[in-house]
This record gives structure tokens, C-alpha cells and sequence, in this order.
């Protein structure tokens, strides 16, 4: 991603309030996904979901990413 993205991003990612919001979806999400993983049986499928929740993990880490990229 390019500088100016990130520098878009800033007043999200700061906004705690927010920031505490997508953080509260991402772990309900994370664990809906976790209970999906629990019942499928095609390891195609399995390999989706691993991926949907490590993409979901890389949200935690939005504010520093943001913050390093826009320097």
C-alpha cells in the first residue's frame, strides 16, 4: 500500500472507540469461524476458513501497521 493510504487510515485507527469496535468483531468473527472450522469435513474448506481468520488476525495489528506505513 502506498504512503497516502496509510496517512487516510490514521484517524481511523486512532479513534479508540472505534478502533475498540473492530477489534470486539474480529474476535466474535474469529470465533464464529473457529466453530465453522469445527464441523467441516473438505480440507479445501478448512484451508478457506484458516486463511479468512489469519487475514482477520492481521486487523489487530491495523494501528501499528498504519502508523509504521505512513511515516
Amino acid at each position: 500500500m502506498d504512503r497516502e493510504l496509510y496517512r487516510s487510515l490514521l484517524y481511523f485507527v486512532n479513534d479508540k472507540k472505534q478502533m475498540d469496535l473492530l477489534q470486539k468483531y474480529v474476535v466474535a468473527k474469529i470465533s464464529l469461524l473457529h466453530r465453522q472450522m469445527e464441523n467441516l469435513q473438505n480440507h479445501h474448506e478448512i484451508l478457506k476458513v484458516q486463511g479468512a481468520i489469519a487475514e482477520l488476525r492481521r486487523f489487530k495489528t491495523l494501528r501499528d501497521e498504519t502508523i509504521k506505513g505512513a511515516e
